[in-house]
């Protein structure tokens, strides 16, 4: 990575919203959010970013031009969560208005806080251990298939982390497959039937 006159060798990770730069030396790591990009462009192997400190340069080879799509490009929340036309959506808990006027513009068979037996994907909001306790225990018994569940729970909270989520995830005899920031608040862990046992 070169900022200005300063060079620096290590990591470069890209976040759904924000690119992780760990240098190698052990000095702290460095985050750019998509949304402090004034402009990006790709060059021979490099990104330029244009941001608020200062140019910045990472050289990625071969991957500088895909990176430089997706922060110019961005996926929608709904993209992904994997909320596709058409699609059979159960929504258990306590959601924002927000969140549910995006879903309702990708589909409209939307079931609020009752299972349906046709969902193929089911959102579960959990703010308390006890609340993902007793989400679990209905929402398990509605996964079929390939029927993918998604809970979403606070961040940086002690009463629910994410060792809480997965270890109720795993009890119930689910694998976790992917993590998604849902919002600037929200995380959201999806869990599947293991192939396995369908």
């Amino acid at each position: 990575m070169t900022l200005g006159k300063q060079k620096a060798a290590g990591k470069a990770l890209l976040e759904t919203s924000e690119i992780i730069f760990r240098p190698a030396d052990g000095a702290p790591r460095v985050k750019i959010p998509f949304t402090k990009i004034k402009s990006a462009k790709s060059a021979d192997g490099n990104l330029h970013l244009e941001t608020p400190d200062g140019k910045i340069n990472f050289d990625l080879g071969p991957a500088a031009a895909k990176w430089c799509d997706k922060i110019l490009h961005p996926k929608t929340r709904s993209e992904k969560l994997g909320v596709k036309r058409g699609v059979s959506i159960s929504v258990m808990g306590n959601f924002d208005a927000e969140f549910l006027k995006e879903l309702r513009q990708t589909t409209s068979a939307i079931s609020q806080n009752k299972l349906s037996p046709a969902s193929e994907l089911i959102f579960l909001s959990a703010s308390l251990k006890t609340e993902l306790s007793s989400g679990l225990a209905k929402t398990t018994k509605a996964l079929k298939g390939a029927t993918a569940l998604w809970i979403v729970y606070p961040k940086g909270q002690k009463q629910i982390t994410e060792n809480d989520v997965l270890a109720e995830g795993r009890k119930a005899g689910l694998k976790d497959i992917k993590v998604v920031g849902f919002s600037p608040t929200h995380t959201a862990l999806k869990f599947v039937v293991p192939t396995a046992n369908r």
